[in-house]
């Protein structure tokens, strides 16, 4: 039986696909968490760029959707019960914008956790925000960069004109301040999305690519390349759906549906925690409201579980994730995650 794809939250209709919940039950184990070992933390929809790629539907307008200074504290007394937990991405629209960044990064890192930052880096060329850039090297937490190409062209297609020189800019800055560097315990990865409905590349030879041409174009030195695939949700789904292209599209990751990909995409073992203290099993599942799975873990089923709702991380733990079939974007080809590709 067909699904019509009502997550998509585009509200126009869309051709159908096979749900995907029926998929891995043929091709897969169940979708279950087994430990929470990583948090992931939107801190808010606030940020200065507009991408068209963007499932988060984030921009200078978002000043509303903010994690406030209480919910914080909760995020931070909640994970201090985890000890499975081992690493924290921060996120966003532009998390650096959120007031409560640097004192949750201090906080974790304090304790000795792994601190990612997606970094849209135009974001540490702005003024008011000159600080960011040595406070993440000082703090020692790892960047995880977009650049979806390192052709300005397209670069400037995705995310408006401009951001391709400032995001060089920004690269500069923090390779002067040790990242990139082979020798330095500064990690600076950075994040490739195709620029139109396709799948992308292999995820070596890619980044044996922007290695190269980044480097003889603008002596930028980076660690690793993550390849991700856009997620059809939100505004990313609007475009497609603008240009006809949202039908193919999920047919096109339904039909390279992977198996061992499903065995291994990131909500195994990851929490998504809102900007309001909603818990989700994953950033995409946030974005379209699909609270996390396993209600039974919690006093009052009827409602989705926030902070304020729940005693414990480790509830979440051996816990049904909830899928629906935009879950194809991260299982489809080599699969993807805010890791990268899975294969």
């Amino acid at each position: 039986m067909k699904s019509l794809l009502p997550v998509i939250n585009t509200g126009l209709p869309t051709n159908l696909v096979q749900p995907f919940a029926a998929r891995v039950a043929r091709d897969a184990s169940p979708m279950r968490r087994a430990a929470v070992e990583q948090l992931q933390i939107n801190l808010g929809k606030l940020c200065n760029q507009t991408c068209t790629h963007c499932h988060v539907e984030a921009g200078p307008t978002k000043k509303r959707e903010n994690m406030d200074a209480k919910t914080a504290a909760r995020v931070v007394e909640l994970s201090r019960d985890c000890l499975s937990l081992h690493a924290v991405d921060l996120t966003g629209g532009a998390p650096e914008m959120n007031p409560n960044f640097r004192d949750l990064v201090r906080e974790f890192r304090g304790r000795g956790i792994r601190v990612i930052d997606r970094c849209n880096l135009t974001i540490l060329q702005q003024p008011g925000y000159e600080w960011a850039a040595p406070f993440l090297a000082e703090q020692g937490v790892d960047v995880v960069a977009s650049l979806p190409c390192y052709l300005e062209q397209n670069v400037d297609g995705q995310r408006g004109e401009g951001v391709f020189r400032q995001s060089i800019d920004a690269l500069r800055q923090l390779n002067d301040l040790g990242y990139g560097d082979e020798h330095s315990p500064l990690r600076l990865d950075l994040v490739y999305n195709p620029t139109g409905p396709s799948l992308p590349p292999d995820q070596a030879s890619l980044q044996a690519d922007y290695k190269r041409e980044l480097f003889a174009r603008y002596e930028i030195r980076f660690n690793r390349l993550l390849t991700i695939t856009n997620i059809p949700i939100k505004r990313y789904a609007m475009f497609l759906a603008k240009k006809e292209r949202l039908e193919q599209y999920m047919h096109l990751l339904e039909a390279n549906f992977n198996s061992d990909a499903a065995e291994a995409v990131m909500c195994r073992s990851l929490l998504s925690i809102a900007w309001d203290g909603t818990i989700y099993d994953c950033d995409f599942n946030q974005m379209i409201d699909l609270p996390a799975g396993g209600l039974a873990a919690h006093r009052d089923v009827s409602q989705p579980p926030t902070v304020w709702n729940t005693d414990s991380l480790h509830q979440f733990a051996n816990r049904k994730i909830a899928t629906a079939d935009h879950c194809y974007g991260c299982t489809a080809g080599a699969g993807s995650s805010c890791s990268g590709a899975l294969l």
